[in-house]
């Protein structure tokens, strides 16, 4: 696997707290990657020193293959960054604001205004393009905050909380660009502490808690991994007596509970006992009106993980 994004045991103190400690974190090009951990779980303090803002205490980060230190000031040509809750000049609109940071890359003028259009187009702005950013939503700086960090055709986004701040429909917004973005090849990396965004964008994730990786994968590889158990939800109209009894007795069944009419069954390992299921409830006189498999969510993986580290402090 080619990597966009590597950290090697990266280690990152403030007196005697340490912020990351022994990090490591590997990034393949092309994916939509999610960095989650709680707020001061170190996610930012790791964006920082991949971005150059930050120096690590030990370890190394590697960005596009070259060393963030060594050849860091070239490779972020590549790089596109947005930080969280980013802040402009209010004065100036957005094309005027990408016109500055076009020339900061050395674009000429005319590739400046055809990438201000595009980038305006991209991110639903072009209808703002002669109002100042300080008649703008948070929304709607947030999504220039985006179209900035584009300006240059980078191989890596890095976007750190992008949807900080805002409300359903803002984050809705956010979540259809990087999508756009991802399409276009580009590998994006966004840190977050929003579960539910994460697990709607991401193909891969890593959970980071005390500075540590204490999980990472594709996100069917942390479900499965997470919990080795599936259920089967069953919706059984007027189900009788001796249901229960009769599921619990099938092999690879770890419990049934009931609530009302649903019956939970837990499976042990990956083995689909649907059909069995089915008819166990059919011979003992049930009527099936819903049956679905529920999958572990990406919350159900962060607490149990973040809970595990806490209890062994």
């Amino acid at each position: 696997m080619t990597l966009a994004i590597e950290t090697v045991d990266l280690i990152k103190k403030y007196n005697n707290f340490k912020a990351l400690d022994e990090l490591n974190l590997e990034v393949g090009k092309g994916m939509i990657y999610g960095f989650l951990g709680p707020n001061g779980a170190g996610k930012t303090t790791t964006i920082k020193i991949l971005m150059g803002l930050l120096k690590a205490d030990g370890g190394s980060a590697f960005l596009l293959g070259e060393d963030v230190e060594s050849d860091g000031a070239k490779t972020r040509f590549n790089v596109g960054y947005m930080p969280e809750l980013p802040s402009f000049p209010s004065h100036l609109s957005g094309p005027e604001l990408l016109d500055i940071y076009g020339q900061l890359y050395g674009l000429s003028k005319s590739e400046r205004k055809r990438k201000a259009e595009e980038l305006l187009e991209l991110v639903d702005l072009s209808q703002r393009k002669d109002g100042r950013i300080d008649t703008y939503s948070k929304g709607m700086q947030q999504r220039l905050g985006i179209a900035q960090s584009l300006i240059a055709d980078p191989e890596l986004l890095v976007l750190d909380e992008p949807t900080a701040g805002l409300d359903p429909e803002g984050r809705a917004e956010v979540r259809d660009i990087i999508r756009k973005i991802g399409d276009e090849g580009v590998t994006v990396f966004l840190s977050s502490h929003l579960l539910e965004e994460v697990q709607k964008i991401c193909s891969h994730v890593t959970i980071i808690n005390h500075g540590t990786s204490v999980m990472s994968g594709s996100m069917e590889e942390i479900s499965k991994d997470f919990s080795g158990r599936s259920e089967v939800v069953v919706e059984v109209e007027k189900p009788k007596k001796g249901l229960i009894s009769s599921l619990r007795e099938l092999s690879g069944v770890v419990k049934v509970d009931r609530e009302g009419r649903e019956l939970t069954v837990v499976v042990e390992g990956e083995e689909d006992l649907r059909g069995e299921i089915s008819r166990t409830i059919v011979r003992e006189g049930g009527a099936i009106l819903e049956m679905r498999t529920k999958k572990h969510s990406l919350e159900d993986v962060f607490l149990k993980v973040t809970r595990e580290e806490k209890s062994d402090e």
